[in-house]
Formats: C-alpha cells, structure tokens, sequence
C-alpha cells in the first residue's frame, strides 16, 4: 500500500492529492486566476492527508509537476515538495506537466496537444496520441498557421490547455478542435507518481530543479 502526495503549481492552478496505489482517495485545488500557491499550497497539503484519515508518516513519496510552466509556481511547488521529502526521508518524484495535463482529455483517435502559456504567441506543448504516447517532444513554440500541419493532416488534433486560447484565431485548420477549462491537476498525477514510485524513477532530492524550458525573464516597468 503505498500513498503519494501530489503537488501541482505550474500554472495558476493551485492544486493537491493524495493518491493510494495509484487511486485519487483526497484532491483539492483553487484555480481565481491568479497565483496563490505561496498562501494556498500547505494549507491544501494539510487538508488533503486529514482527509486521507492518515499522517505524514504513512506517505512513501511525494510527487511534483516538474514544468514547464510557471517559474516562480514551479519554485513553490519544488521547495515545498523537497522540504517534505527531507523531513520525512521519503522519495521525491517529478511528474512532467504536459504529460498530465494529456491525461485529463481522452479521445478514441487523433492527437493530443496540451499548451501552456508561454507569454506572447509563444506557448510549451507536446503532442500525444489517444493512447497517450508521446509523439512529439516538448517545446516552446512561437504559434503561427503553419503550426502542427504535420499532424492537422493526418487527423483530427484536439488543443488544450490555458496556451491554446490564444491560438484559437490562428490555428483555423478544419481538424483542429480546442477544448476548455484544462488545467495541470494533482487529479491526473496520482497514476504517473505511481508508475514511477514502483520503478523507482526517482530525483536527487537535493540537485533536482525544475524543467524551465526557458531561461527565466525579469522585466522591468515602463515607469
């Protein structure tokens, strides 16, 4: 029996579960559309293993989504997963962000890209197949209308994610289909910590850093 927490901060979701060999047993998440994770998160933690009806001492892992997304998400999400594990003397494991925001859309035939923002035209993706292979690695892309021919030819290709809104107006191929409201959970988390806790895919709890894709920008105001 091995119970994992799952931490989810990558976007502006602010999501948490804990999941028993595999199964989602405790899940909760606010998603107001802006960050709140550095308020939200512990609080979330604590909530979901009172929930569980079990103590931190029972957990075998925790699990976090490693990007990309959001740096200053990541960094909580990361920090507070590595705090856990050094506590507890447990495994850490990342989970890829785009890999389970693929989960929560299930389709018979076609492919799957989940988009996240990436400021601008630009956004991370991936693209899998209805069986969740991935079939095109993760990049930043800068979107314009010759975006994903390669797979809008073959099939019907299903966008989502908070990346794909912006591209609704650009990618207009007639097999392209945008789906709403997907976010990265700590709901579709519980399968793929699991898979990998019983291979022992796991991360130096002390080196690991989050997969950022992109170096991280600073900007400064106009004023």
């Amino acid at each position: 029996m091995a119970y994992i927490l799952n931490i989810e901060t990558a976007t502006k979701n602010c999501s948490v579960s804990v999941a028993k060999d595999g199964e989602i047993v405790a899940f909760k998440e606010l998603n107001e559309g802006g960050f709140s994770h550095a308020e939200k998160l512990h609080q979330f933690i604590s909530d979901v293993i009172n929930e569980t009806n079990i103590t931190f001492s029972n957990l075998k892992a925790i699990a976090v989504s490693k990007g990309p997304g959001s740096y200053t998400g990541l960094r909580i999400g990361v920090s507070a997963a590595k705090g856990l594990c050094f506590a507890l003397d447990i495994p850490l494991i990342s989970v890829n962000t785009l890999q389970s925001l693929a989960e929560s859309v299930i389709i018979s035939e076609g492919y799957k890209i989940p988009m996240l923002d990436a400021r601008r035209m630009e956004v991370y993706s991936a693209v899998y197949d209805e069986q969740n292979n991935l079939k095109e690695e993760v990049t930043a892309t800068i979107v314009s209308e010759d975006s994903f021919l390669n797979f809008l030819e073959k099939n019907t290709v299903y966008f989502f994610g908070d990346g794909a809104d912006k591209c609704r107006e650009i990618l207009t191929h007639k097999n392209a289909i945008f789906i709403d409201n997907k976010f990265p959970s700590a709901k579709e988390m519980g399968k793929l910590s699991y898979l990998k806790y019983k291979k022992s895919d796991i991360e130096n709890v002390a080196y690991f850093e989050p997969f950022y894709l992109k170096d991280f920008m600073v900007t400064t105001s106009k004023k």
